[in-house]
Formats: structure tokens, C-alpha cells, sequence
């Protein structure tokens, strides 16, 4: 499984709960922690919750398991590394607080039609 097959079918499964403003970013140049960096936010803890279940869900039908999960308890901020593949999911003010996406300017914006 290539990491542009796991950052696709995260996304599909983002989409699938309506997640908020998905964006990718390929850090292959930039860094040698991940492929890819997918990052997106949900309106309330629960959405935050349900977007970290579904993208494990859609992962682990495909045989791809996580590494680690992190923030899973108090849904501010859930980190979870499917190795090449970093999925960021936040509440919408922390994910303006740490504007991740202004971090990591020096790598790649996806579009999701590219990907």
C-alpha cells in the first residue's frame, strides 16, 4: 500500500462524515518524519471523535493500522500516524491556534483532485 493510496482513502472517509476544509501537504521534500500530512478539523468534539474513527476505520479495512493515536480523549487536537501518513484533526480554534498549514509552507499543497 503506497502512501498516496492511504492519504486517499483517509480522505474518502473524511469526506464520508463532513469534515471541514481537508487539506494535504507532501513533506517529501521537507522532511523524512511522512509522505504526507492531511489535516482538517470537525465543529465539536464528537465530529473531531467520529472523523478519527472513521478515517482508522476505512484504514484498518484496507489491512493499514496505526502507529499511534494521540488527543483521542479530549478531541482538541487527534494525531495519528499511519506511518507516511500524518492525519492531523482538530477543533475548529485549535487548528487556527496552531495553523499547521502556515508551519509547513515549505511543503507541497494537494489538491485533492491530484491526489
Amino acid at each position: 500500500m503506497t502512501s498516496r493510496e492511504i492519504a486517499k482513502t483517509v480522505i474518502a472517509g473524511l469526506e464520508d462524515k463532513k469534515a471541514d476544509d481537508i487539506r494535504v501537504i507532501d513533506i517529501t521534500e521537507v522532511s523524512v518524519i511522512a509522505d504526507y500530512f492531511i489535516i482538517t478539523s470537525g465543529k465539536n468534539r464528537n465530529q473531531v471523535q467520529a472523523l478519527a474513527d472513521q478515517a482508522e476505520e476505512k484504514l484498518r479495512g484496507i489491512g493499514v493500522h496505526p502507529r499511534q493515536i494521540e488527543g483521542y480523549q479530549t478531541a482538541n487536537w487527534i494525531l495519528m500516524d499511519f506511518q507516511d501518513v500524518i492525519v492531523h484533526i482538530f477543533n475548529e480554534e485549535d487548528r487556527l491556534f496552531y495553523n499547521l498549514e502556515k508551519i509547513w509552507l515549505d511543503g507541497k499543497q494537494v489538491s485533492l483532485k491530484d491526489l
